[in-house]
């Protein structure tokens, strides 16, 4: 009875670790990138919430950077930030839902 039991623990933990590693797997699919500048709360807000979820992305300063800043616009055709790019998806602005839609 205790092998049979300890049989069936080790298969449901085995169970476990593949659905976070292909959960994990698909958040990093995607390719994430977050243009901001230093003194926005928004900008703050939409990277704290990629971290909490746990994706990685990559932070563009617009306000440093010309090039990328004129990059961000081309995308999406606005210069306020945040403007978060989730695989081919833009965002413009801090929008939850949108984030979520985007990274299924």
């Amino acid at each position: 009875m205790d092998a049979e039991l300890l049989r069936l623990r080790q298969k449901k933990i085995a169970q476990l670790r593949k659905a976070a590693n292909e959960k994990e797997a698909v958040l990093m699919a995607k390719k994430v990138t977050v243009y901001s500048t230093p003194t926005c709360p928004y900008c703050v807000l939409a990277k704290n919430y990629l971290k909490q979820k746990g994706v990685a992305f990559e932070d563009v300063n617009v306000a440093a950077d010309q090039k990328r800043a004129e990059e961000m616009v081309e995308k999406s055709g606005q210069m306020g930030v945040p403007v978060l790019e989730i695989g081919k998806k833009i965002i413009v602005g801090f929008d939850k839902q949108a984030i979520d839609d985007a990274l299924k």
